[in-house]
């Protein structure tokens, strides 16, 4: 049975997912939420995660978790959609919220960033779940009712077997490493101006001056530390803090990602420069044309 807006547990869905906007799946999803709990607000997080991109999803998540309304967090990147893989809800912040979706690592890094589970179920109660013509669209006929349910008063409890949170498959997070006064560090996500955020903290290079070589393959760079994308001189790469607090390699107003050739999941090579050593020509980034003649 639908419940009232004014008794509702919890009166936002957080949702996000690799389905795109090209086929109807986001809309059937929100048409299921309003259907058992009328008035539940829905937040789009993103539904343009790269098809089955677990990892990207993860991290998605990761970056939007501490700025989440409480509630519900709806996350499905399931490219396992079928197989044996767990469906499952975790309740973080003692109940504040629980994240709804399969159990292959895309909540994990999400709950770790928000302090930890409070305890977590596997979706085995099926009387929770809409009758399947298939089994391929879970977000649609366990997730979705799930997420509803939960918000329509449905105790944590009743939506299925317990499990030990720290059974729950981790999320792959690259961690930087050292290599003799190198760090090697992973492109963890390239946003959409072309800023390619690293798994690097601004602390890991307080000592390092303003410049430092980059080696993106065998071919070395010179960045420059700025404070903002428009400090970035022509030709110059720079490394600017982003809004989440991690380093970005980026260039005014254009594609680092285009223009270096880096991507999600790609590793370089960070290196000290010594005081003395000059800029050099080696170092220097090579610029085509504006698109569109800008």
């Amino acid at each position: 049975m639908a419940a009232p807006h004014d008794t509702l547990r919890y009166d936002t869905v957080s949702f996000l997912s690799d389905y795109g906007r090209q086929d109807e799946f986001v809309g059937v999803v929100h048409s299921i939420l309003h259907a058992t709990a009328p008035g539940v607000r829905i937040i789009d997080v993103t539904h343009d995660i790269a098809p089955h991109d677990i990892r990207g999803g993860g991290l998605a998540l990761a970056r939007s978790a501490q700025y989440l309304c409480p509630g519900v967090v709806l996350a499905v990147v399931d490219p396992g959609v079928g197989t044996p893989r767990r469906g499952i809800a975790v309740e973080v912040g003692g109940g504040e919220s629980v994240l709804v979706g399969p159990d292959n690592g895309l909540l994990a890094p999400a709950v770790a960033m928000v302090g930890g589970a409070s305890r977590a179920v596997s979706l085995t109660n099926t009387d929770h779940h809409l009758p399947s013509p298939g089994p391929t669209f879970d977000g649609r006929d366990v997730f979705a009712p799930v997420a509803a349910a939960l918000c329509a008063g449905v105790p944590f409890d009743e939506l299925g077997e317990p499990v030990d949170p720290n059974t729950l498959v981790p999320g792959m997070i690259p961690v930087i490493r050292e290599e003799g006064d190198a760090l090697v560090a992973d492109v963890l996500w390239v946003d959409r101006f072309g800023n390619c955020q690293l798994n690097v903290d601004p602390d890991d290079l307080e000592a390092w001056g303003d410049r430092i070589r980059l080696r993106i393959g065998a071919e070395p760079r010179i960045a420059r530390r700025v404070a903002a994308y428009a400090q970035i001189g022509q030709g110059e790469v720079g490394l600017v803090v982003d809004s989440y607090g991690l380093i970005s390699v980026a260039l005014d107003r254009r594609s680092a990602h285009h223009e270096l050739g880096l991507g999600p999941g790609q590793e370089l090579r960070l290196e000290r420069l010594d005081a003395d050593e000059p800029a050099g020509v080696t170092t220097q980034v090579t610029l085509g044309p504006r698109p569109n003649g800008a």
